[in-house]
């Protein structure tokens, strides 16, 4: 994992580092419980329960905590208030779920990494170890009285992996994005670690297969690490092979001989394994915080050496001096003394986090003001002001459309447009149909003031990155199917609706899936040749399309940058050369469709040879590419100025 998020192109499967954990993780514990039940005859819950905590909380509290001061001094504090909602979740050992929320959020899809989200990993542990022991608890009470033996409980775990893994292969498949997180989909992880434990207590295996069965699970899991990549399904199917290579690992170990534990128990291994908990703890906010210094996506040869460096000493002085003292001394002994443990972590976590948030609040304090606030206005004066900007750079991620809130934007998953939403009255005097993706969305607040100035109905056809084209799109390395079905039967939809006129927007940056390594010319015009596609279908019917050029965009991450540089915004400013570098394949479109035509608004985003994130004193993006919804609102008299304009080029007259 260390090389991995170092430099993932060294190894670009290096998360299954992750499921080998899980697998180990399982064996251990369930030898544990299985060793208590066969000794003992019962389980103790308390006990379990004492030594988790004596084990993982001392160190991982330190790290929260030391992570958590660092971040007020080196993060933005656009970055503070979802890292502070991250450390709160990685104390409570629910990090995943948050994460799994969030991949589920389409608004979260460009949230820069926080230094605490690889807690999701033990939190997804610890909620499996709320369960497994009641397991064995129950089979300690069958065997006691109706004398139910491993076969039992073999079933058991059994129907664990085969139900989680079930879950896992659907979940992945439908390209849910919390799958990764959900701890139903990683349950069968711990549970194949736990089966293997069961049937090693029954004896080991034969000698000769242990020196290739080891091997080949060494090259399993070394191919995973090599061949899979942020591309490939996972934890579906494809996490088959690294677990079923760890498993095979164990399986084969031996005291002695040219097998696999040979080399695991050399001295540079047992060092590593010693402190391979705190390394794990350690080494992701190392990076994070490495990054954000050297103000850098990736870390280059001298970082990674740093980097690396300060990991392994950060882990061999936590356990040195945090977990080995812990441990000898057993400072952690009754369930009353990890309680308090456990509560006092939470609530020294929860003050740091509380800090981070106090600081998130004060910047977040700006009201709207009309005579300050003038957005485009100020393009006409030519004073683009920038004193107390709103939306402020803490607030702006969330001023989005409400058809957000309302459900009124598909997701990735949706295939149905017959759903829609539908904003103003029935009996209006014009319907307008909005789709395309989010580029298309973010105009919402400036065509719902104009539908309530000329008593329009807006009726929503929107889909998260599914540029209205009739050609298969690429999403995260796969084909996106379900834009392609539902952009076909959004036509449909559109015909069935028959409304006054069609309003689309795209992002430039579509990708037209199995295209290979074609230029970005060619991959604009085989856009733009599918959007024709669907466009004349509609206006055949006789309803005009009207497409917005897309906006510029800035290229980085522009709330980060204003907070850096909350005196002088132009330093986040971007030539115009670069902001619209990419062709929009509306254009394509426009010159094939009659009774379509294109909106240009750049010169309210640009002026001269620059493109401004700040303009009126009015924050113009939410990120890298979408507009705040207050400056779209902002726009409105100029919007509907030039659609009228694009009307009149049509055969259809302006809509009332």
């Amino acid at each position: 994992m260390l090389v991995y998020h170092l430099k993932p192109e060294l190894l670009p499967g290096g998360y299954v580092g992750v499921d080998v954990f899980f697998v180990i993780s399982g064996f251990l514990i369930t030898s544990l419980l299985l060793r208590e039940v066969t000794e003992h005859g019962r389980v103790s819950l308390a006990k379990f329960y004492v030594r988790r905590v004596r084990r993982l909380l001392p160190a991982a509290t330190l790290v929260l905590l030391v992570t958590g001061a660092v971040s007020l001094v080196v993060l933005p504090v656009t970055r503070l208030g979802d890292t502070a909602w991250q450390l709160l979740a990685s104390a409570l050992w629910v990090e995943n779920l948050y994460l799994a929320d969030q991949s589920l959020d389409y608004l979260a899809a460009e949230t820069p990494p926080s230094p605490v989200q690889h807690f999701w990993s033990l939190s997804v542990e610890e909620q499996f170890y709320l369960v497994w022991p009641l397991l064995f608890l129950l089979w300690a009470l069958a065997a006691r009285w109706w004398r139910a033996g491993n076969g039992v409980l073999t079933a058991a775990l059994g129907a664990v992996f085969v139900a989680s893994l079930t879950c896992s292969v659907l979940m992945t498949a439908s390209g849910d994005g919390g799958a990764y997180f959900w701890p139903v989909t990683r349950a069968w992880e711990l549970a194949a670690g736990g089966l293997l434990a069961v049937a090693m207590s029954r004896g080991s295996l034969p000698e000769r297969l242990r020196l290739p069965l080891g091997w080949l699970g060494v090259a399993a899991i070394v191919a995973s690490a090599l061949l899979y990549d942020a591309g490939t399904p996972f934890p579906g199917y494809t996490a088959l092979l690294p677990i079923l290579g760890c498993v095979a690992v164990i399986a084969a170990e031996r005291p002695s001989g040219p097998a696999v534990s040979v080399v695991l128990s050399t001295r540079p291994a047992r060092f590593f394994g010693d402190i391979s908990y705190s390394l794990y703890l350690w080494h992701w906010p190392v990076i994070i915080f490495a990054l954000q210094l050297l103000d850098r996506d990736s870390l280059g040869p001298l970082g990674i050496v740093a980097a690396g460096g300060l990991s392994v000493l950060l882990a061999w002085g936590t356990k040195v001096w945090v977990e080995d003292p812990v441990a000898r001394h057993k400072l952690v002994r009754t369930g009353r003394a990890a309680l308090v443990v456990a509560v006092s972590g939470i609530v020294a976590v929860a003050l740091v986090a509380g800090a981070a948030s106090s600081r998130v609040d004060r910047m977040a304090s700006v009201e709207f003001d009309p005579d300050v606030h003038v957005g485009p206005r100020a393009l006409d004066t030519g004073t683009l002001s920038s004193e107390m900007l709103y939306p402020s750079p803490i607030d702006a991620e969330d001023d989005v459309p409400r058809t957000y809130d309302d459900g009124c934007h598909a997701g990735f998953d949706d295939v149905d447009p017959s759903d829609w939403c539908a904003y103003g009255p029935d009996d209006a005097e014009a319907t307008v149909v909005i789709t395309g993706d989010s580029h298309s969305l973010q105009w919402i607040p400036a065509l719902e003031e104009l539908g309530e100035e000329r008593d329009w109905r807006l009726v929503v056809l929107s889909k998260s990155a599914c540029a209205f084209t009739d050609i298969l799109v690429g999403r995260d390395g796969g084909p996106y199917e379900n834009c392609q079905q539902w952009n076909r039967e959004t036509v449909d939809e559109i015909l069935e609706i028959d409304p006054d006129m069609v309003f689309t927007s795209s992002s430039v940056k579509g990708n037209p899936y199995g295209l290979g390594d074609q230029g970005p010319t060619e991959v604009q015009r085989v856009m733009g040749d599918g959007m024709a596609e669907l466009w004349s279908e509609i206006t055949d019917a006789g309803v005009p399309v009207l497409a917005v050029r897309d906006t510029p965009r800035v290229g980085q991450d522009v709330l980060d940058c204003l907070a850096a540089n909350i005196g002088s915004p132009t330093e986040c400013d971007r030539p115009i050369d670069e902001a619209m570098e990419t062709a929009d394949p509306q254009e394509v479109a426009v010159e094939k469709v009659e009774d379509s035509q294109i909106v240009d608004l750049t010169d309210r985003f640009c002026v001269g040879d620059t493109c401004s994130v700040v303009i009126g004193n009015v924050l113009v993006y939410r990120d890298s590419h979408h507009i705040t919804g207050t400056y779209a609102r902002l726009l409105t008299e100029d919007l509907g100025t030039r659609m009228d304009q694009a009307l009149a080029r049509t055969s259809h007259d302006p809509l009332p």
